[in-house]
């Protein structure tokens, strides 16, 4: 009998279900679910008006979303159910939401459902700036060295700031929820009916610490006394290390998905961090970029090190054995969307239709012949702010040295060598705490699509890049975590480390720096540096006088 297990992707528009061969790797059906809801940013759905810088979900769209993917892999590849050994879940974080004791989330209660705090707050949602401010100033103030592992600053992206706006903004939510819970635990309890704690999701969103645990009881009364007792409260709940099982699939979920009861289910991960399992890496020194709607770093050291400006730094985090290092950049692809819909003149778009190509493919075409640096352009990255190493959503993207000759294809390659440049200022934090990069593996649907942008990553990096030869490499992660979760005697497999050597997807294929264009994207990455040193430490505070005039 043939053996399978399924990888559920939680991204920030839709769910993916990917049914993976466990022996082979094949990827033999995928199903896809977009949200109804999409991304709240501006209104509830009952019509309420949200402020700027929210970022809502509805959590019934998890449960849709799951259902229907899981029976869609189902359906397309008519896999029996006893054929299913292992689910595993990937999901956007810090994704964060109210729950009751039972996991019925409060936003699906008639007394809450036209209040903004007590829905989904997605990864982006920005509303807790002043929340994280406050943290840090405590945290300074009392001299808490946990600070350390996350770079040094507190990001609003993370779960705190969030149940801390919640706490300030509407109180009557936060004294009414029974648990705080990260999107990929919630999913897990809906799964298999047992509550429990990714070591993952809880070191890098939720201040975990393998050693001394939680931040103590007087920092959170610190912080308000009303959070007192916030992690015994809200939070506390057995914490379980990747490659082990969660639980197991309830009769009652079983039977709306189309699957045995009993059926293993895996400890979740951060959807980037999937990414890695998904891309094969499983040693120290090697770099998954993964490259989608923002960017995420991630590196695997021996080392434990305090690097400046990372999202975290988790012991076990994503394989046992090293301690896994996150750091990230909040605006990438994105960037690039946001340019090719609002920028593009409709020249442009013509002679996209007539070439049958699309809008980035003919911008690259345009952009063959390009040498570094002609167009004297430089752009800043922060165009949805800035998470490493700055963690400050206050900061704005910039472009400098536009003139009448100016071309899209121009800005398009200055805004994709901004979003390097970023990259490259990440890699340099790593590089002064002693964790070595060697090599770089991308992961994500653009660098598939777009080898200009990685040979610019390679030449501004001046590193090594090979690419992730799948689209999935999240989902072929999640799937990864479904195999581990299930018994050695099943599978054959003896280690999560073991699974992803044999499963993860990586190309033979090299991108290598090329010396002329390392030399001159020197130039202009001394360039960034002196505008990302201008606009960030305090010599002109224009964007953020700016952001209060917006608002």
């Amino acid at each position: 009998m043939k053996q399978y297990a399924i990888g559920l992707d939680f991204g920030t528009l839709s769910v993916r279900a990917l049914l993976m061969n466990i022996k082979t790797g094949e990827e033999c059906a995928v199903s896809v679910f977009e949200y109804p809801h999409g991304v709240m940013e501006n209104t509830l759905p009952s019509g309420e008006k949200l402020p700027n810088g929210f970022a809502l979900q509805h959590p019934q769209d998890y449960i849709d979303g799951l259902i229907a993917v899981i029976r869609g892999v189902m359906s397309q590849s008519q896999v029996n159910p006893e054929e299913v050994i292992g689910i595993g879940i990937d999901f956007t974080a810090s994704t964060v939401f109210p729950v009751k004791a039972d996991g019925t989330s409060l936003c699906m209660l008639e007394d809450f459902a036209h209040e903004p705090h007590a829905y989904v707050k997605l990864w982006k949602h920005h509303g807790g700036e002043a929340e994280a401010t406050h943290i840090d100033n405590v945290i300074k103030e009392r001299g808490e060295d946990w600070i350390d592992f996350y770079g040094g600053k507190v990001s609003s992206e993370w779960m705190l700031p969030k149940v801390l706006e919640t706490l300030n903004h509407a109180p009557k939510v936060y004294e009414t929820a029974d648990r705080y819970m990260e999107a990929m635990d919630w999913i897990t309890w809906m799964l298999t009916g047992e509550e429990t704690r990714s070591v993952n999701g809880t070191g890098y969103k939720a201040f975990y610490n393998h050693q001394t645990g939680y931040p103590s009881k007087e920092f959170f009364t610190a912080l308000d006394t009303r959070m007192e007792n916030y992690i015994e409260d809200k939070l506390d709940a057995p914490i379980k290390k990747l490659g082990e099982t969660a639980g197991y699939l309830t009769a009652d979920m079983a039977a709306q998905l189309g699957l045995l009861p009993g059926t293993p289910v895996g400890v979740p991960m951060i959807d980037a961090h999937c990414g890695v399992l998904g891309g094969g890496v499983t040693k120290p020194g090697e770099m998954m970029l993964v490259v989608g709607t923002s960017f995420c770093h991630h590196i695997m050291s021996e080392k434990d090190a305090n690097v400046y400006g990372i999202c975290a730094q988790v012991k076990d985090g994503i394989l046992p054995g090293y301690f896994a290092y996150e750091a990230g950049q909040s605006g990438g692809g994105d960037i690039y969307a946001w340019f090719t819909e609002n920028c593009i003149p409709e020249r442009y778009e013509i002679e996209a239709r007539e070439k049958g190509i699309g809008i980035h493919q003919l911008l690259c075409e345009k952009l063959k012949d390009y040498k570094v640096g002609q167009s004297g352009l430089v752009a800043l990255d922060w165009f949805n702010g800035v998470r490493s190493p700055l963690a400050d959503f206050n900061l704005n993207g910039l472009l400098l040295g536009m003139n009448l000759q100016t071309k899209p294809e121009d800005i398009y390659m200055a805004l994709i060598e901004a979003t390097g440049f970023g990259t490259r200022l990440i890699v340099q934090e790593f590089e002064k705490a002693g964790v070595a990069i060697d090599s770089i593996v991308m992961s994500g649907g653009i660098p598939l699509k777009n080898p200009m942008l990685v040979q610019i990553y390679a030449d501004i990096l001046n590193r090594e890049i090979r690419v992730c030869q799948t689209t999935q490499a999240g989902a072929v992660g999640a799937a990864i975590l479904g195999v581990a979760a299930a018994s050695s005697e099943v599978t054959g497999y003896h280690s999560l480390t073991e699974v992803v050597e044999a499963l993860g997807k990586k190309s033979d294929k090299v991108y290598k720096p090329q010396q002329d264009n390392i030399d001159a994207y020197n130039q202009l990455y001394s360039e960034y540096i002196t505008l990302y040193e201008y606009f960030s430490k305090g010599a002109n505070d224009v964007m953020k006088r700016l952001n209060n005039i917006r608002e």
